[in-house]
């Protein structure tokens, strides 16, 4: 066979399966072609650019009236399985997770720019890292973290005080928040220090922290063609035509990922040298071993070497912890803020119910912390309307049959009790439509209204079985991929809106604010591009 023809036969192949893949959703039917749903905005992209849209909220919420299933488009005419029905959730969730598993395209970015941590494995890879990191996340361990919380909020408050010593001030909240989780999940997570909170500069690990989220949805669309490139370039050839890529925000991101990971080995290369020296050394590095990582490292160690995670497990899980802790908790304080500003009688209320548990202006307790209602019904009404992370997709390994708790209309007219889904398919769970539906949360679902936390939820919601993991909500999703560190989040939000509230108000500017759906929502003034929060902050006057 002559070089010319070898050369024809990979490219013959690999044009005849792109012609297949295309063709494909067109020629085959299934029942997912009798389901209800919007047509498609491109054959391309199909209805991805408007699930993907920064103003996409109308779209989303449009989707309910199709019913709790229903059909989207993604590229090139695939289905996506558009799914709010609670006994449906359960199966993708908890009963069939890894049937229902992580999206090939999601677990290989995060495996090529955090490392293989839990956000890139899965199966029993995925339960042996869970297994190992979950002691470092048991409630008595959260109890320990706040002295490092109040530490690092005290800091905050000083610096904003500084700000608005002179009279109220516009202050840009966003940016704060951010700094402050970044600095919280640092100390409390790695035993590292990335901001001192006094000074306008962030060190490289957390500037890159920072701008990773805004960097990988820039380019969510095409990262979602990665398994395609992956399998037809070879791996050594695909790194070298990465480097050479002329594409901007590619090659940001790529010098985004080399810093972090930089960063991520020489705190760990430290932590090992620091165990290696004995008790010593490890409590002089690790705040007496109080932070998420030094827990792990010891867990570690001590574990059978059948369970131990490789140093590669270790180093990917603090990027990819930091990273999932840092935006969603630092933008659903900047989103309860934002709510606190536009009700001036919810904020004032919530002040008075933390005013009145300190002790002479003392700092609460965990036990006093939790056990304040009206704060943990500003928390809980928050992550219920506005869930920071509002994309789950899910891809099927197989095909299987998903359940449903009440029968859809097909186009055809008749009534389906249940979906057929072929293998390969993806699935989009509706988190926020699951949140805020009418039909379970009454007429006021898409209010914000704190107060329905203070009495019984509505029968409908319990009686749905909701498999969220926090307060029949999928903020957090649900069963063994759910969020490890979401009480670690609450507890943050809690101790950050108490200290900030008995010392600062907040009001609103008049400033356009809008929040933008990305992978962790995030607000900006207008049509500005970098993220922002302006609020008017004073300090609170005290008899």
């Amino acid at each position: 066979m002559t070089p010319s023809l070898l050369l024809q036969v990979p490219v013959i192949c690999g044009a005849s399966w792109f012609l297949w893949k295309l063709l494909r959703p067109f020629v085959v039917k299934n029942a997912l072609d009798n389901l209800p749903g919007p047509a498609s905005a491109s054959i391309l992209w199909g209805n991805l650019k408007q699930i993907y849209d920064k103003q996409g909220w109308e779209f989303h919420r449009s989707l309910e009236q199709y019913g709790p299933v229903s059909a989207l488009h993604g590229r090139f005419g695939q289905k996506i399985v558009y799914v709010f029905d609670p006994k449906a959730m359960h199966a993708i969730a908890v009963k069939d997770q890894y049937v229902y598993d992580e999206t090939h395209w999601f677990l290989r970015m995060n495996n090529a720019t955090l490392g293989p941590g839990l956000l890139a494995t899965t199966g029993d890879v995925h339960r042996r890292q869970r297994k190992m990191l979950n002691p470092a996340f048991n409630i008595n361990h959260m109890r320990e973290m706040i002295p490092i919380f109040y530490d690092v909020t005290h800091k905050l408050r000083k610096a904003i005080r500084i700000a608005v010593q002179d009279g109220p001030k516009e202050v840009n909240l966003v940016d704060w928040m951010g700094r402050t989780a970044l600095e919280l999940m640092g100390q409390a997570g790695l035993g590292y220090s990335f901001d001192p909170l006094t000074e306008e500069s962030l060190d490289s690990y957390g500037s890159a922290i920072k701008s990773f989220i805004p960097a990988i949805y820039s380019i969510v669309i095409w990262i979602q063609l990665w398994p395609y490139v992956e399998w037809m370039v070879p791996k050594a050839l695909g790194k070298r035509l990465a480097e050479k890529l002329p594409h901007k925000a590619f090659q940001r991101l790529c010098t985004l990922v080399n810093t972090m990971h930089e960063r991520s080995v020489a705190i760990y290369n430290a932590k090992k040298a620091a165990l290696a020296k004995g008790d010593e050394g490890a409590k002089q590095l690790f705040r007496e071993g109080k932070d998420l990582m030094s827990i792990l490292l010891r867990a570690n160690m001590a574990a059978d070497e059948t369970d131990r995670l490789a140093d590669d497990e270790l180093i990917g899980q603090m990027s990819t912890l930091t990273i999932a802790a840092m935006d969603t908790t630092s933008n659903a304080l900047s989103l309860t803020l934002h709510q606190l500003a536009k009700h001036p009688e919810a904020q004032s209320k919530l002040r008075q119910e933390i005013m009145r548990a300190q002790s002479g202006g003392m700092d609460l307790s965990y036990n006093d912390l939790i056990e304040l209602p009206y704060l943990d019904a500003v928390c809980r009404e928050t992550l219920r309307l506005f869930a920071p992370a509002p994309f789950r997709f899910r891809e099927t390994r197989e095909d299987v049959v998903l359940p449903l708790s009440e029968p859809v209309r097909g186009r055809d007219g008749a009534l389906m009790t249940e979906i057929p889904i072929p293998k390969n398919t993806t699935v989009l769970v509706g988190v926020l439509s699951s949140n805020t539906r009418q039909a379970l949360w009454g007429e006021d679902a898409y209010e914000w209204k704190p107060e329905r936390w203070l009495s019984k939820l509505p029968d409908a919601v319990l009686d749905a079985k909701i498999p969220g993991v926090y307060s029949n909500l999928m903020t957090f999703w649900g069963g063994g991929r759910a969020c490890i560190g979401f009480k670690f989040s609450q507890l943050e939000m809690k101790v950050v809106l108490a200290v900030l509230l008995s010392t600062f108000t907040f009001e609103l500017t008049g400033k356009d604010v809008k929040w933008n759906m990305a992978g962790v929502v995030y607000p900006t003034v207008g049509n500005e591009i970098n993220p922002s929060l302006p609020l008017k902050v004073g300090l609170v006057k005290r008899n």
